[in-house]
């Protein structure tokens, strides 16, 4: 392992990230000590945090309008999945970064990170991993035990991710496994069991992140063929929008599907038809992406990434308009 720094020369002066959005919060307001270490849990570029927190609220209002008893704890559930969300992202991110660091420094956008860059070693970033999983943690046996069953049981699908890329095609796959699981956690935390609509959903969220992760790799796809890095991106290519219109019907199917489920028997015709408009409206938004797609150009394809954060909220607010039902 490295323990040292690399050379200041291939430190960025101000050791800002390309892809962060430009006036952060982490560069304008961060101590300059911590700086390097929200860098490396992507603090500087919230989308994935919004991309991991979501499926869990999906399955908390689910879960609710499927068992009609909403309970003082689900603020609890509500709340502790931000900050939960918030330090898995960023010690999910700091363990792909130290995976990849014999990668992210031949990728033109991956080069200014932490790791690669020199401003954090791997000792630096493991022992900041640490920290922030235990965090995470006791946050997690607040949660029932079936809950913490699932929480421990999602490490594995956090620690397999970044090695995917290096022996399938379908690294995205991987990706949706463990971005989507709070779905499953969350429903069970609140319901105290693992039902079928959960299912559903989470599988729904899968097909989202094939969607917005294939996006996304799109960046990268020149790079990612030098050094042989894999991806859903390179293996659809130009027929790349086929795919995703695919994706989006499979997300929007199965989603519907969880809310039939979760809204019958007990809930009003009312409460399922607003909730139904969640996956309706989810799709409209996904198809308001696919005709602004443009393969050739890396800033459009990390605007419309970015842009999944709102198409994540729609269902979301659909859902709980239907709980107020």
């Amino acid at each position: 392992m490295q323990d040292q720094p690399a050379a200041p020369d291939r430190q960025d002066a101000k050791g800002t990230v390309a892809d962060a959005p430009p006036d952060n919060w982490v560069d304008r307001h961060a101590p300059e000590a911590l700086r390097p270490y929200l860098r490396l849990s992507r603090a500087d570029r919230p989308i994935g945090t919004w991309l991991l927190l979501l499926p869990c609220w999906w399955g908390l209002a689910l879960a609710i309008l499927h068992d009609q008893s909403p309970r003082w704890e689900d603020l609890w559930l509500f709340a502790g999945c931000g900050i939960g969300a918030f330090l898995m992202r960023g010690a999910g991110c700091t363990w792909n970064d130290i995976t990849d660091r014999d990668i992210d420094d031949k990728v033109a956008r991956t080069r200014s990170r932490p790791i690669p860059s020199g401003q954090v070693s791997v000792r630096q970033a493991l022992a900041w991993m640490v920290l922030q999983a235990l965090l995470a943690a006791c946050i997690l046996f607040t949660f029932n035990w079936a809950a913490v069953g699932l929480g421990v049981l999602s490490l594995l699908l956090v620690t397999v991710y970044p090695f995917a890329k290096r022996f399938t095609w379908w690294p995205q796959v991987f990706l949706g496994l463990a971005f989507n699981w709070g779905a499953l956690l969350v429903w069970t935390a609140h319901t105290g069991r693992l039902e079928s609509p959960a299912v559903l959903l989470y599988v729904a969220g899968i097909a989202w992140t094939l969607f917005y992760d294939t996006i996304y790799a799109h960046q990268d796809t020149e790079d990612d063929a030098l050094i042989g890095v894999k991806s859903t991106a390179r293996l659809f290519g130009d027929k790349s929008p086929q795919w995703l219109r695919r994706f989006l019907v499979v997300t929007v199917g199965l989603m519907g599907l969880a809310v039939v489920f979760s809204a019958l028997p007990d809930a009003s015709v009312l409460a399922l038809v607003l909730a139904l408009g969640g996956p309706w409206a989810m799709g409209w938004h996904m198809a308001w992406q696919l005709r602004g797609l443009d393969l050739n150009n890396p800033s459009k394809m990390l605007q419309l990434f970015r842009a999944n954060r709102d198409t994540g909220m729609i269902p979301l607010l659909f859902f709980a308009a239907a709980l107020l039902a």
